[in-house]
């Protein structure tokens, strides 16, 4: 009997990867059983649902850590997302695991972030009674908004992604250090391109140990990654990489993420998502007075957190600002939502 394509794959990945990789034959599967596709693993399939998916769209009009910038070269959370796949990728295949778990993992694992970064997920977490995290929505977006059917494996590692949090699988851990590694090298060659710092104003200690080129720190920190993981059952760095990442990502949070030029607009995003956040709110109790404030809460946040930064400074300006003409308002996936969260009027 002939084997599938997917079959094949399977077979080499028992071959080939290491005893502690996530084998997709393996998999606990999804919540809703489906039928195997014949050319595709169950990780390979999580990989392109997520790829496919309205809110992976989103992302390149979603704001990394400077609002919308003029200069085309600057990162947005879609390019964050693709450099954080690449490096997991990079790292994964050099341990011998299970290349496509972790690229599912990489490119779902930020699909709930907010308009306008962090500061954005702030407000967010202010507003709702139980907080708002980020890489929770994630998981709501694939499993509930857009109902991808994703794989336990992807979801954990989509989940676990953020620090206070440890994947089940050493592909999600890869993710998790991964993210690490990408965003603080991206973001200080975008503070560099922005003239909020100079290469100068990066600690010695940090530049004689990574360099100051931003290929060559990376290609430290994987190097480093791989040789101190192979054959273990944590994805770890060496002691002196890890204080010394660490060291710079706390300069980096000093002078970039906490207290700079980068964050002179924060308080203005963030009482753009707050006011439109109270109006929506209002706007669903009128419109579905038998539900619940904790429906009302989270069907609003699910559709605020979705927006991308254009689309909440549209709406802010259609609902507070005056306008010549009466303009048609396109809030139809608010309803859609409405009705999903189970909303009654």
């Amino acid at each position: 009997m002939n084997k599938t394509v997917r079959e094949k794959i399977e077979d080499r990945e028992l071959l080939y990867l290491s005893p502690l990789a996530s084998k997709s034959r393996n998999t606990k599967g999804r919540k809703r059983y489906e039928e195997p596709c014949t050319l595709r693993t169950e990780y390979q399939r999580d990989r392109d649902r997520i790829l496919h998916s309205k809110a992976f769209r989103r992302l390149k009009h979603k704001t990394q850590v400077f609002f919308s910038p003029y200069d085309d070269h600057f990162r947005t959370r879609m390019t964050h997302t693709l450099e954080v796949s690449q490096i997991a990728r990079t790292i994964s295949r050099a341990l011998d695991l299970n290349e496509d778990l972790t690229e599912a993992i990489a490119l779902g694992h930020d699909l709930g972030h907010t308009p306008f970064g962090h500061s954005g997920e702030r407000v967010l977490n202010e507003l709702m009674p139980d907080g708002y995290k980020h890489n929770e929505q994630s998981v709501r977006v694939v499993e509930f908004i857009e109902d991808l059917n994703l794989t336990a494996e992807t979801l954990d590692g989509i989940l676990n992604h953020s620090y206070d949090y440890t994947p089940s699988t050493l592909e999600g851990q890869v993710v998790r250090i991964s993210d690490k590694i990408a965003y603080i090298n991206h973001d200080i060659q975008d503070a560099l391109r922005a003239g909020i710092i100079c290469t100068d104003d990066i600690p010695k200690e940090s530049l004689e140990y990574f360099s100051a080129t931003n290929r060559i720190r990376i290609t430290k920190l994987v190097n480093d990654i791989v040789e101190n993981s192979f054959g273990k059952d944590k994805i770890l760095m060496s002691d002196e990489c890890f204080k010394q990442f660490i060291n710079l990502r706390k300069w980096m949070f000093e002078h970039v993420y906490n207290n700079s030029p980068a964050k002179q607009e924060e308080d203005k995003a963030q009482n753009v998502i707050k006011r439109l956040f109270e109006y929506y709110c209002n706007e669903l109790k009128m419109l579905y007075p038998s539900s619940s404030e904790k429906e009302i809460m989270q069907t609003t946040c699910d559709y605020v957190s979705g927006m991308t930064d254009r689309y909440v400074l549209i709406r802010y300006e259609e609902i507070f600002l005056p306008v010549p003409l009466i303009q048609k308002r396109n809030d139809e996936f608010l309803y859609k939502l409405a009705k999903m969260n189970g909303l009654k009027k």
